[in-house]
């Protein structure tokens, strides 16, 4: 088959490609940076992977060790400095554990939520929708300082508390979830109930199981959301280094104008958005299945 020049295709492309290497173009910086050498840095030398030579790591030679015993290549010293200098361990777990518990509590509000909103008749659901599409127009910036103020009044400030719990009702989720329930069929429902099933029945045993594809979709922005959320973090945690999330760890890695700590900056940034991409690779299939079916009704 014969396919015909088409302008409108070549434009179409050529912008979703460049658009790519915007997007892609930080990456690159983060990975070339992450395995070069501090020379290398402050030079913009080594191209993408390095010269990789072995030389002296600073940070060896500052704990008194001689020059041929801190050689090291400067990517090794990198993912080194990253896991020595600041307890990344320590904050990788914060974060899984603060994503974790914030999905959950998500899921456990928003299915039932959505469930009512999509398949039940009562009176003011449609207003109690539009009180969740309002929601969805008020930015974080907006409420954070009221926020604030309510977890240091009941003193919950500095704790995991803090941290998860102004978050775990989504307006997103109850929207993502609401239009996917909209496209299962009601007889499967009702058939639910002949068989003696409650409401509640209905939605963790017959609702839930279907809306896997939706549910992903909604784990994956709300576990990228809140694994990169720098600002919310940085209000309510201030003087319990034991809480750092993932994004506060890089604040172990002040760059100094010299460049110094920007290898290991960069190493532990590649570190951090290793999961999240990972994550995204292998559920893309079912990410992309969740997106879609919540626009077909």
């Amino acid at each position: 088959m014969i396919h015909r020049f088409s302008t409108r295709q070549t434009l179409i492309h050529a912008v979703l490609i460049l658009g790519a290497i915007v997007v892609l173009l930080p990456f690159y910086v983060m990975v070339a940076t992450a395995l070069k050498s501090p020379v290398e840095i402050a030079s913009g030398t080594g191209g993408l992977f390095g010269a990789q030579a072995p030389m002296p790591s600073e940070a060896c030679l500052m704990q008194g060790g001689s020059e041929a015993d801190c050689m090291t290549r400067p990517a090794i010293d990198n993912f080194r400095q990253a896991f020595t200098k600041a307890p990344l361990w320590r904050y990788l777990l914060n974060g899984v554990i603060v994503t974790a518990a914030i999905f959950l509590l998500q899921t456990l509000i928003a299915v039932p939520a959505a469930y009512a909103l999509a398949k039940l008749r009562f009176w003011g659901r449609d207003a109690a929708f539009a009180l969740v599409m309002f929601c969805l127009l008020i930015p974080v910036h907006a409420i954070a300082l009221p926020l604030y103020l309510m977890l240091a009044h009941l003193g919950l400030t500095n704790s995991y508390a803090a941290l998860i719990l102004p978050w775990i009702v989504s307006a997103f989720g109850i929207f993502l979830m609401r239009q996917f329930f909209l496209t299962v069929p009601d007889d499967l429902i009702d058939a639910a109930r002949m068989d003696g099933m409650g409401e509640f029945a209905i939605i963790w045993r017959v609702m839930l199981p279907t809306a896997i594809p939706a549910l992903l979709a909604f784990a994956i922005f709300s576990v990228v959301a809140h694994w990169n959320d720098y600002f919310w973090p940085r209000i309510v945690i201030t003087g319990e280094r034991s809480l750092f999330t993932p994004p506060l760890g890089l604040r172990e890695f002040k760059g100094d104008l010299d460049g110094t700590f920007y290898g290991p900056m960069m190493a532990t940034a590649l570190v951090i958005v290793t999961p999240l991409v990972a994550a995204f690779l292998v559920a893309q299939r079912r990410f992309i299945d969740g997106i879609t079916l919540t626009g077909m009704k």
